[in-house]
């Protein structure tokens, strides 16, 4: 039988996972292609929704360290959340890097790209690439 510091991190991982696919995969790159979203509509948009998102990412990600400090689990388990959390942290010291570019972007009278994506974007995504399966191991794990 499942306890509920177990089951809260299971619907935590599942939760926090189906933000980041909806966030990332499908409103980040859709909301460009938006009739009337300019360049620097899109970056404003992104900019609230990416704080709101990893606000709610370290919220999720000590709701999960507070459940396996009660009830913790199997190794995979530990080790498929613990990734996500790094690459959390590497996303959120990515994040001030990302805001001076946008400042740039939005500060531009013509509303142009100064030079195209940033490596701290690639950076970005990249991590995200790897927290997303981080997060479906370790709530399978969870499962199992």
């Amino acid at each position: 039988m499942m306890g509920t510091a177990h089951a809260t991190a299971v619907a935590v991982v599942f939760v926090w996972l189906g933000m980041v696919l909806a966030i990332s995969f499908l409103e980040a790159p859709l909301k460009f292609r938006a009739p009337g979203v300019t360049l620097q509509v899109g970056l404003g948009i992104g900019r609230l929704v990416f704080r709101a998102l990893n606000t709610v990412e370290v919220v999720l990600a000590a709701i999960l360290l507070a459940a396996f400090a009660f009830d913790p689990p199997r190794t995979t388990a530990m080790v498929a959340v613990g990734v996500a959390v790094v690459m959390l942290a590497g996303q959120l010291a990515i994040r001030p890097a990302l805001n001076r570019r946008s400042d740039a972007v939005l500060a531009a009278p013509d509303g142009t790209d100064p030079g195209g994506r940033s490596r701290a974007h690639y950076g970005y995504v990249a991590l995200e690439l790897v927290k997303v399966p981080a997060l479906l191991v370790g709530g399978i794990a969870l499962l199992a």
